[in-house]
């Protein structure tokens, strides 16, 4: 090859380096600037949206439409069957409770056999029929006629003269204890509670009521 020809194609490839070289250039500084560069396209809606929550069951997996109206099924029956044990349960107390109010009215008060539980069980039948009359009054007119001894007997008044004596707590004689005598009391003159009753019953309509007895009557 001639001086001139390898002269000549030494230019070239000098020209072709150079040439190539600033194309690289222009390459980078290009990618540098469509890095740089902010986008200035338009945000989609996809971009910003929350993520669907979708529930999911007992195991951890996605539940289907199947699934999640068996669960609501589910918590419906039992919510039901809750309330439904709650009436029971709440009927069943209160039958209980009613139970034991009608076993406490039925079975019988006790009174002790003495001056005390006597007085108590006349008051509590006094009570029941309307016949005044307090404890106080009761033991008070006791004391005085017969010193709390139900056989007392009076073998000396008037009423004895006649063959009709006083017995009894409170000296009842027995045609006043016939027509005065209170229902549901023993029929008999001396019986303590009876006599009391019957006692009381008469003053009640003579004097208003045991209370007001303050002397022999």
């Amino acid at each position: 090859m001639s001086r001139f020809a390898l002269l000549r194609n030494a230019r070239i490839t000098r020209t072709q380096k150079v040439a190539t070289a600033v194309l690289a250039a222009a390459g980078a500084t290009t990618a540098l600037a469509v890095t740089a560069a902010p986008s200035q396209a338009a945000p989609t809606a996809s971009a910003h949206a929350p993520a669907a929550v979708k529930p999911v069951s007992a195991n951890g997996l996605p539940q289907t439409g199947a699934a999640k109206s068996a669960e609501a099924n589910s918590a419906t029956v039992s919510a039901a069957g809750h309330l439904k044990v709650t009436a029971v349960e709440k009927q069943g107390h209160a039958a209980k409770q009613a139970a034991n109010r009608s076993a406490e009215r039925q079975a019988p008060k006790s009174y002790a056999n003495n001056l005390d539980g006597w007085i108590r069980q006349s008051l509590d039948i006094m009570k029941n029929k309307g016949i005044p009359g307090s404890y106080e009054g009761l033991h008070r007119n006791i004391m005085r006629e017969s010193s709390g001894n139900p056989n007392a007997v009076n073998d000396w008044d008037i009423n004895a003269i006649n063959g009709i004596p006083s017995k009894g707590l409170l000296q009842v004689i027995q045609p006043t204890f016939n027509t005065y005598h209170v229902k549901g009391t023993a029929h008999k003159l001396t019986d303590p509670v009876a006599n009391i009753t019957a006692a009381a019953n008469y003053a009640a309509h003579r004097y208003g009521s045991i209370d007001n007895v303050n002397s022999a009557y």
